[in-house]
């Protein structure tokens, strides 16, 4: 495997680095106080082209791959962990499964347009009573005429709010085992009967859109039924397998952001008439932090790697999903415990690497799932 960057990558990293530090960085501790959504920060990561990276031209995209796409959540993850989550979702789950199982006319209408960086999208997945058990779905979607008629309700849906377009699984029928037929559906945002509401209050993330939705009776056309509709389900944990190298690659920013604070922060503070970082009890703490934040980017790299030449990568994947995002839970703990008493007061920011941090080990996929996910590919 090589690892090493294009051009193009190299390219995208400066661009993706530079935007970062000089529009979305300034506003970061606002966004996460006020926890408002950067729908301003969005349209122009649209209009440079982030949004499309990993789509193909010929629907609007950059004409990336998978690796381009994961430096460019990375380095947004180092600086605003919600702008970050955002930008993953809508690209790995509002528009991949398009792009993957999608029709051309779907391609056309509900991608081009996520590609093209002029909308959001969203992924309708978990509900009250169905989170990591996704086969207790219990919206259903029943076909009436040339329509479906969707009744449900998803929870903790990201970006929802400000998406134009909603994937949303439901049952669909049963199956010649008595089994559930879970299907995806594309439904516009704005149809009849949808109600969306961010009525929470959470600890981290804050500015990323987490919303509630409520579905009463939509109807949209059969034609937007995603994929095989008998397939649905196999569909979306394909989709969840490519999430989770992207909420990997914002751990890993968040990680490494951690780690260079603590850096900087260790040379410049003296106790005991020396720099912190002359001490061994911070120089051991440094150094973990710096050898998982590595072995976690090599992971990262790795998934991404396999996804882009074509290679089974599930397992990867969850490996990814599971170090780097418990490597970022705790290279953030560890950066306030070496701030002391200024890591725990926001200006600092560590605190909030922390507080961003543990959403990481809980969606997409809880550390307990992907735990779950390897022991069955090891054949448990």
């Amino acid at each position: 495997m090589d690892f090493e960057w294009t051009k193009e990558q190299a390219m995208i990293q400066k661009m993706v680095r530079d935007f970062a530090q000089d529009v979305i960085q300034p506003r970061a501790m606002q966004i996460d106080r006020d926890a408002a959504f950067p729908h301003d920060t969005f349209k122009q990561m649209g209009e440079l082209g982030l949004l499309g990276i990993p789509f193909p031209e010929e629907y609007g995209g950059s004409g990336g791959d998978t690796m381009s796409y994961i430096i460019a959540v990375e380095e947004i993850g180092k600086v605003c962990g919600s702008t970050g989550l955002s930008f993953a979702a809508t690209v790995s789950l509002g528009a991949s499964p398009i792009y993957y199982f999608g029709t051309k006319e779907q391609k056309e209408t509900y991608l081009r347009p996520m590609a093209e960086g002029k909308a959001l999208g969203a992924f309708g997945l978990t509900e009250p009573n169905a989170g990591s058990d996704a086969q207790g779905t219990t919206t259903t979607a029943v076909e009436d005429g040339n329509d479906v008629v969707i009744n449900g309700e998803k929870c903790f849906i990201t970006n929802a709010n400000y998406a134009e377009t909603i994937i949303v699984t439901a049952i669909t029928g049963t199956n010649e085992k008595g089994k559930h037929i879970i299907s995806a559906i594309i439904v516009p945002a704005d149809s009849e009967g949808l109600t969306i509401t961010d009525n929470y209050d959470k600890m981290g993330v804050r500015g990323s859109n987490t919303a509630e939705i409520v579905l009463e009776n939509v109807r949209v056309p059969k034609d937007n039924l995603l994929g095989d509709p008998d397939k649905g389900f196999n569909q979306f944990l394909h989709t969840l397998d490519g999430g989770r190298i992207s909420i990997a690659a914002l751990g890993l920013g968040i990680a490494q952001s951690s780690l260079d604070k603590s850096l900087r922060y260790a040379r410049e503070r003296t106790q005991f008439g020396i720099p912190i970082s002359k001490l061994q009890t911070i120089q051991f703490k440094l150094a973990d932090m710096s050898m998982e934040v590595e072995l976690a980017r090599n992971m990262v790299y790795k998934a991404a790697w396999l996804k882009d030449n074509d290679k089974p990568f599930s397992m990867e994947a969850a490996y990814a999903k599971l170090y780097a995002t418990e490597t970022a839970f705790r290279t953030a703990n560890q950066a306030v415990q070496i701030h002391g008493g200024y890591g725990y007061m926001r200006e600092y920011e560590v605190e909030r690497y922390l507080r961003d941090a543990k959403l990481l080990e809980i969606g997409e996929g809880t550390s307990e799932i992907q735990r779950l996910v390897i022991a069955r590919q090891l054949g448990c």
